[in-house]
Order: C-alpha cells, then structure tokens, then sequence
C-alpha cells in the first residue's frame, strides 16, 4: 500500500541575519518560542525543540515507519542528526554575539534498535567544553523512562558567522 508525506516549513533565509545581532542563548531561544523559525530538518523528522538552557538542548523525535531503511528499522542517520542537532544546539547557546559553530566530528554509539513501535525519543545534548576555537558536547538519545537508544560526542568549531560562512 502506498503511504504519502507532506512536509510544510517556513522560510529560514532571515534567520542568519537574525543570529548574527545574537548570543547563541538568545538565538536559540527565539527559536523555541517561534519568533525565529525551526530549521527545515526538523519538519521533514519530525523533531521538536523540548528545552533550551545554557549549555543544554533537548528534541524529540516520533519513530516512524516513514523513517525506516531498507531493513525496516529507523535508518540509523535519523538518530545521528537527532544527537548532532542537540549537541549543536547546546554548544550554540554558549556563543557570543555573531559567532557560530560547524561540526568538525561526530561520533555516534547505536545500542537499541529504534522501530514504529518505539516510544517517542528524546536527544539531551550536554556541552563538556566551550572554548574559543572548539567546544565539544555529547547526547544521549533515551526514552521517557530512560532506556537509551543511542548516545554520541561531537567535536565543534567556533567561528565568526558572515562573510559567507554558514556557521553551523
């Protein structure tokens, strides 16, 4: 039986703009509470900002069969991007106005299956160093009562947003 998906987000070209008159903290924020729009992989996943503090990110995520690789398990790249999304988002909320961060290693741990009938996830990225140049964070991807799924680290660089750069 054919299934179908339709994807709906909004316009994200003003939001680099927006981060650069920014701390990462106030960014991620504005975000949060829908005053800056939510980065379109999160709509085409499914995952949701919970919780954002300083040095701290939370999403989650609904498995889904619309998720699934060829061997009928949520391909382990939505996991990745759950872990790498949270990680990310914790360490940018410790930046400076107008300085961003791109992903320089990632490093990611799978211990549970993830399929349809799994509940829904969440990813909680912690920042374990915040300097100049590097930051590094890790995550743990858990259900609500715990069972991990997945856990990660993430080695970030930190670097002036503009001029070109995507900073993230």
């Amino acid at each position: 039986m054919e299934r179908t998906r339709t994807v709906t987000w909004d316009d994200t070209s003003g939001s680099l703009e927006a981060a650069a008159s920014m701390t990462g903290l106030e960014y991620m924020r504005a975000i949060a509470a829908g005053d800056l729009p939510a980065a379109p992989i999160a709509h085409l996943i499914g995952m949701v900002m919970e919780e954002i503090e300083e040095g701290v990110a939370v999403f989650s995520i609904e498995p889904a069969e619309y998720l699934y690789n060829p061997i009928g398990s949520v391909h382990g790249g939505v996991a990745a991007t759950v872990l790498d999304s949270v990680m990310g988002c914790a360490i940018h909320t410790t930046l400076s106005q107008g300085a961003g961060y791109s992903t320089v290693e990632l490093s990611v741990n799978y211990v549970r299956p993830i399929t349809a009938e799994t509940p829904r996830l969440f990813g909680r990225g912690l920042v374990v160093h915040a300097g100049r140049r590097l930051a590094t964070a890790e995550a743990r991807l858990s259900d609500a009562d715990g069972r991990l799924y997945a856990h990660a680290t993430t080695t970030c660089l930190v670097m002036k947003v503009g001029s070109g750069n995507p900073g993230g």
